[in-house]
């Protein structure tokens, strides 16, 4: 059976269709020179089948004045856009060159869908050594993908090899480059392919280039882009002036954006409820509620109405400057509007009362987000969670965590983070590590901070032995610990009296990398100093300092303890003394260390 490959149509009066044989066919029946092709003439609407078989000689003698000649133009399978500029005859082999660059076409389409991005960079510059014409669509995702895993380098090579084949990149690809490298912080590389580009840049071009602009603080250098973009005649849309309007709010202030959302109007272009949001958000961060809340009630007679978002945005500035009952007012007026709240409006609200201590009044709001189709997510109990374990109402905090799973509501890490960091200040370390354990059984993985809150509560408590376990744990799961995870394990250490192992871990975390700061420092020192080896402790100071680490008081007052308890009271008071002098020590930190003297 033949498989007929239809191809766009060309300026020329004949369109060609490329006859060529099925795959099953290709592989169990020996090669022929048959090939095939329908030409139509699209001034007189007839049409030939030529053929290099004698079957259909009758016919395309009859029908061959004025209508074919024996070369064509034949273009290539694809969506390249642009015709092969090779000359086929019809001696039965171009179907299969084609076929094969058809075949390779399909089959970089299936590695770069399959996520085979290095298999399909090889397939690709294999295909144009052959001097195949790769397809646009396939290359453009395989750019995208490159950019999607941070590897610029490789896209911009893909870019090239598609340039250099005779392909013909559209504004699409050129866009998903320059997205590529905004993405990565390489504006320059973006800046530089917007100059060059082939086709015309489009809106979306300079919409993703203003965007990274501006999110890197360079207002001035997006406005002369703008400046650009209106040259060429490629006007900008509400998508354009909005990232623009937002830019100038945070780097000029609101005034200065509203002159841009006058020029907006002055070329038609109509602003939306987003840009309007970004104004009232700007209002709200200079302090100037009040000119928001107009800004607000005015909106409508500017042809748009507030949406929910606009709302969160004045009532979350309400709850920051106190205004609990404008925030009560704004959710009466939203109901009334038809403007319906959603689980953020109930958040912000739930958020404040929390921080306010208003835990009743926090569970309230919680009771009643259903009975406004709203079901509470993780962000809706953490804060009630948070207040609870700050108010040292662990059984309470237990109580609604149950209340959330049973709700469908199932906790996140930050969840686990505020009972354990609750639990280890409480002294609680085995219930901590109880839901330490649990957390991967619930599908939860611990994180870094996780794992450092547990150490740190089974370090303060005397358990380094689990603590170090927990060590090995975390390192066994492929993270790194930091200077927080070893400084609360050497301090564990010192205070247990193991100065030995404190030390060789001391010296594990500089083999790492991690550079040990005063609080490591003083760990150490405190330790030798109960151990009365306080000349160690002095040498381990004159390190600290060959370290570039700067002591602290704290580690002044542990050497004049810890001199003084080897019997030389005297002298400590009087390097305290000096010390004091010389503002290094407190006064009032000095008074209480010659008390314990």
């Amino acid at each position: 059976m033949d498989v007929m490959l239809p191809i766009q149509q060309t300026r020329e009066p004949f369109c060609s269709f490329q006859c060529v044989q099925s795959t099953a066919s290709r592989i169990h029946a020996p090669r022929t020179k048959i090939s095939t092709r329908v030409f139509i003439n699209f001034s007189s609407g007839n049409a030939l089948l030529a053929s290099n078989g004698n079957s259909r000689d009758g016919l395309a003698r009859k029908q061959k004045q004025g209508l074919v000649s024996a070369i064509s133009k034949v273009e290539t399978c694809g969506t390249n856009g642009k015709l092969s500029h090779k000359e086929k005859t019809f001696n039965g082999e171009s179907p299969s060159l084609s076929f094969e660059e058809f075949e390779s076409n399909n089959h970089l389409r299936h590695l770069v869908r399959n996520g085979e991005l290095e298999e399909g960079f090889k397939l690709l510059e294999s295909m144009v050594y052959r001097g195949d014409i790769p397809d646009i669509i396939p290359c453009t995702s395989l750019i995208r993908g490159f950019c999607k895993v941070g590897k610029t380098r490789k896209a911009t090579r893909v870019m090239e090899i598609l340039e250099d084949s005779g392909a013909v990149p559209d504004v699409v690809t050129y866009n998903v480059l320059i997205s590529g490298y905004c993405k990565a912080g390489e504006i320059d590389n973006a800046l530089s392919v917007l100059d060059r580009m082939s086709p015309a840049p489009d809106v979306v071009t300079y919409n993703t280039i203003l965007r990274s602009l501006c999110d890197c603080g360079k207002l001035k250098r997006a406005m002369e882009v703008l400046d650009l973009q209106l040259q060429r005649e490629c006007y900008p849309d509400v998508i354009t002036y909005t990232i623009l309007i937002e830019a100038t709010c945070k780097e000029s202030g609101v005034g200065q954006a509203m002159k841009l959302l006058d020029e907006m109007g002055s070329r038609g272009c109509k602003p939306d409820v987003v840009t309007y949001n970004v104004l009232i958000n700007g209002i709200c961060k200079e302090g100037r509620l009040d000119d928001a809340i107009k800004f607000l009630n005015n909106m409508p007679s500017y042809g748009c109405q507030p949406n929910v978002i606009t709302h969160n945005i004045i009532l979350r500035s309400m709850c920051s400057t106190g205004r609990w009952m404008d925030a009560e007012k704004l959710l009466a007026d939203m109901a009334r509007k038809g403007c319906s709240p959603s689980v953020v409006t109930f958040n912000i609200l739930i958020n404040f009362l929390c921080r306010k201590g208003l835990l009743g009044r926090a569970i309230d709001i919680l009771e009643k987000m259903p009975r406004h189709g709203c079901i509470p997510n993780s962000l809706s109990y953490n804060p009630l969670l948070h207040g609870f374990c700050k108010e040292k109402k662990m059984k309470r905090a237990i109580e609604y965590l149950g209340i959330m799973v049973s709700r469908g509501c199932y906790p996140d890490i930050v969840t686990y983070n505020t009972l354990l960091t609750a639990l280890c200040k409480d002294g609680k370390v085995d219930a901590a590590m109880e839901i330490l354990n649990q957390l991967n059984h619930e599908g939860c993985s611990p994180v870094l901070i996780t794992y450092n809150t547990v150490i740190d509560g089974l370090s303060k408590v005397g358990k380094t032995e689990q603590a170090l376990k927990l060590l090995e744990e975390m390192q066994c799961k492929g993270m790194k610990p930091d200077i927080i995870t070893y400084s609360s394990l050497v301090a564990g250490l010192s205070r247990e009296g193991k100065i030995d192992e404190a030390i060789r871990l001391f010296h594990d975390l500089e083999g790492l990398g991690i550079s040990p700061n005063a609080i490591t420092y003083n760990s150490i020192m405190l330790g030798l100093c109960k151990a009365k080896q306080t000349a160690r402790a002095i040498d381990f100071l004159a390190y600290m300092v060959s370290k570039g680490c700067k002591p602290t008081e704290g580690t002044y007052t542990t050497l004049i303890e810890g001199i003084a308890c080897e019997g030389l009271a005297k002298e400590a008071l009087e390097l305290l003394n000096e010390l004091c002098v010389r503002g290094f020590v407190k006064k009032s930190s000095a008074e209480q260390v010659a008390v314990k003297m």
